[in-house]
């Protein structure tokens, strides 16, 4: 059986020698070496099966007992160019993309597809095809993304039972398929623009009047409040100043109580002693008559004033001994309480022994 072997070997590699001398074939150098670089993996097939997965690095392989195949197991892409459809709004279009793969299962990659490169481009360009019909052209130019992402969960779903991962899809270039679709799409690209340019500013009108109504507004409610504010500041001004006036006589009034009070014990026979109503009733018609003198006193050195008329003993109406008398009183009360005598009176006469 072995010898058989060899003989058929023999027998086939002169064959492929003398093809090789007319030029028809080209035949590879026999080795029993074989290297499979890093990114990739290799499956060796004795006789045509049972089927060993190689690691990167020198492995052995047989001639014509050994058949290799490596796979690439780096991403890649295909690039699919100026594929002819139609979208959704049945405008024909010229479209190119990048579809970018990877192979995650080198064992299915081998034996589940022939040519598994050739198929993936396939299903790309039907996807592709397919994918674009359902979108309008206005959605096409304005997200692509969204095209994307669906040719890529279509062709992911479609390559992944050939151990084959769809990585992502790039559209690249999109356009009408000729001169007359594109001026047609122009034409009605300017109509939409000036019905949306119209909307916009019937828009900005409304939003103008929107804001005038509104400062109108508030402005009024700005009026209003800051009347109320104001009327709000005048009440309280006058609350205070009615209770600042009250408070203001209630200190006046005790004011004048202490004064009286003082006076009339001053007047007593015993300061110590409760003044009666007499000597309180003295106390008050001194202090009233303090207070005419120092308003008199008061105009007669005014600035405004001229001339003054006085009746008879200095304007008040008594003959010149009662007001000598009032005058010496009034000296001596000061004296008692202990307050300077005015510039120009007389200093009340001693007591007679």
């Amino acid at each position: 059986m072995l010898a058989s072997t060899r003989s058929a070997t023999r027998a086939g590699t002169r064959a492929l020698l003398r093809a090789s001398r007319t030029g028809r074939v080209n035949v590879p150098a026999r080795t029993f070496i074989t290297i499979v670089e890093q990114g990739f993996e290799a499956w060796r097939l004795t006789l045509g099966s049972e089927p060993v997965k190689l690691e990167p690095g020198l492995r052995l392989a047989v001639p014509f007992v050994h058949k290799v195949q490596q796979i690439d197991m780096r991403e890649r892409s295909v690039n699919i160019r100026d594929l002819a459809g139609f979208t959704k709004d049945n405008v024909p279009v010229v479209i190119s993309g990048s579809l970018f793969f990877r192979v995650e299962n080198s064992y299915h990659a081998c034996f589940s597809v022939d040519n598994f490169e050739e198929n993936v481009a396939n299903i790309g360009t039907s996807a592709m095809r397919s994918v674009i019909g359902h979108f309008s052209y206005d959605e096409v130019i304005g997200d692509r993304n969204k095209i994307n992402s669906k040719l890529y969960d279509v062709i992911g779903t479609s390559i992944s039972r050939w151990g084959v991962a769809c990585t992502r899809f790039e559209v690249q270039n999109f356009k009408p398929s000729n001169r007359d679709v594109e001026k047609q799409l122009e034409l009605q690209m300017a109509a939409e623009r000036d019905r949306r340019k119209k909307i916009l500013d019937t828009q900005a009108l409304v939003n103008v009047a929107e804001g005038h109504k509104q400062r109108v507004i508030l402005e009024s409610e700005a009026a209003l409040q800051g009347q109320l504010n104001e009327s709000a500041g005048q009440k309280r001004r006058l609350v205070l100043e009615s209770e600042g006036r009250l408070e203001a006589a209630k200190n006046e009034g005790e004011a004048l109580a202490r004064q009286v009070d003082i006076l009339a014990r001053a007047l007593g026979a015993d300061p110590q002693a409760a003044p009666p109503s007499a000597a309180r009733t003295a106390a008050l018609g001194a202090l009233l008559e303090l207070r005419r003198l120092d308003q008199l006193q008061a105009i007669a050195r005014g600035d405004g004033n001229a001339t003054y008329f006085f009746g008879d003993a200095k304007g008040t109406g008594r003959d010149p001994y009662e007001v000598d008398n009032v005058e010496l009183w009034k000296n001596s009360l000061r004296t008692q309480l202990g307050a300077p005598a005015p510039p120009g009176s007389s200093a009340p006469a001693p007591a007679p022994a």
